[in-house]
């Protein structure tokens, strides 16, 4: 999964300067880098509006880049009067980050990241909470647990602050130190956490059932470079005859490549995705030859976002797949990165995705086929044997 803490923002080109990103949002991915970063994992669903998406908010290009101007100027940051540029915006998943958490961000695409081993995500209240811990990082040494709220990082509240401020309080050097505030039920406290250089867990494959292992569970936390390879190989080990488990439950997003490379493995060839830039309609295809009688059922929920939206999406109307769970967090957004005259990047709101149907995503989410928010897997195995076994 993506690392925890960070965020996966999906991103369709690895290029910097044009590479499209389908941020998504709105998990905190402690650790690493995320909004956008949400790289990271499960979080609870926002409610989400009834309307159809909106159409993205604007930035002035010349206003964005007049602002980093002047404040260059007067020696001050560009990064912050960029940032009060795009929040004035009211471009919900825009953000601004500064050359070095830009950096960062895209090592953590290349499966690594520096933080405290943690994925967060917002609750329907508007607070900060721990999503996942990462085993063996230092939150999970200092005993952190899903659940646990987040109240300050080195004593700056984090409610009412967008994600990509939470990500870049929580981010910093390997070694460096960073106190969180953390309520656990009716205990409040403070913790203090050393910053490391931890490794992503963006895949993990397991067998289910006893004997021949029917069932082959692949969980996909976020995707990374590599992603689509690994989920691929995975179908090909995969016993005769087993069904699969696609688990993008809490899978916050991440690379659009890497999701579509994710969709070949079970398609052969076929449109995934289309997308608008400024009003130009574009289509993401798979490639031939994945594995299209393999019985497959998807798991989602309110934590799934953003390119794990575009995959369960193109996997459900193509109707290769019954996705099982609770409906999609609603993260269908286009964002383009802009360079800043600092070397910032400001990523602005362009687009929106759609699934192959013509559905849009963007504060709908996606309905899955059979609604379980309890026994999901138990669910998707019984599923599973009504889908058959292949021969």
């Amino acid at each position: 999964m993506l690392g925890p803490e960070f965020c996966t923002r999906p991103r369709g080109a690895r290029s910097r300067g044009a590479a499209l990103t389908f941020v998504f949002a709105t998990v905190v991915a402690t650790a690493a880098v995320t909004n956008c970063l949400p790289r990271d994992e499960e979080r609870t669903r926002e409610p989400l509006p009834a309307a159809r998406a909106a159409s993205p908010a604007t930035v002035d290009r010349e206003e964005l880049d007049r602002a980093a101007r002047e404040a260059m100027a007067d020696g001050k940051s560009a990064t912050k009067a960029a940032q009060e540029v795009v929040s004035r915006s009211g471009d919900r998943w825009g953000a601004v980050y500064d050359r070095r958490e830009y950096e960062e961000f895209e090592q953590a695409l290349d499966g690594a990241y520096t933080g405290v081993g943690l994925s967060a995500r917002r609750d329907e209240d508007g607070r900060v909470e721990v999503a996942r811990v990462q085993p063996g990082g230092p939150a999970a040494k200092a005993g952190l647990k899903p659940g646990d709220r987040l109240r300050t990082v080195d004593g700056r509240p984090v409610r009412g602050r967008s994600v990509s401020e939470v990500v870049a309080l929580l981010r910093g050097a390997a070694g460096t130190p960073v106190v969180l505030g953390l309520e656990r039920g009716t205990r409040a406290w403070t913790e203090t956490l050393r910053r490391a250089r931890l490794a992503t867990e963006d895949v993990t494959v397991q067998r289910l059932g006893d004997g021949a292992a029917r069932v082959v569970r692949i969980k996909v936390a976020a995707f990374t470079k590599g992603t689509g390879e690994r989920v691929r190989r995975a179908v090909r080990e995969a016993p005769d005859g087993a069904g699969v488990v696609l688990d993008l439950r809490g899978s916050s997003g991440g690379l659009v490549s890497e999701a579509v490379s994710v969709a070949s493995a079970f398609l052969d060839g076929g449109l995934v995705a289309t997308y608008d830039v400024h009003g130009e309609e574009k289509a993401l295809y798979a490639q031939p030859g994945g594995d299209t009688r393999r019985p497959l059922v998807a798991l989602v929920d309110g934590g799934t976002m953003s390119a794990a939206e575009l995959l369960a999406g193109a996997l459900q109307d193509r109707g290769r797949a019954v996705t099982v769970g609770t409906r999609t967090f609603g993260k269908g957004s286009v964002q383009m990165p802009n360079r800043l005259p600092d070397g910032s990047v400001a990523e602005l709101t362009v687009g929106h995705y759609r699934t192959p149907a013509g559905h849009a995503v963007d504060g709908r989410g996606i309905t899955p086929d059979v609604t379980a928010a309890e026994g999901v897997e138990e669910r998707a195995r019984t599923v599973l044997s009504g889908l058959g076994t292949t021969s």
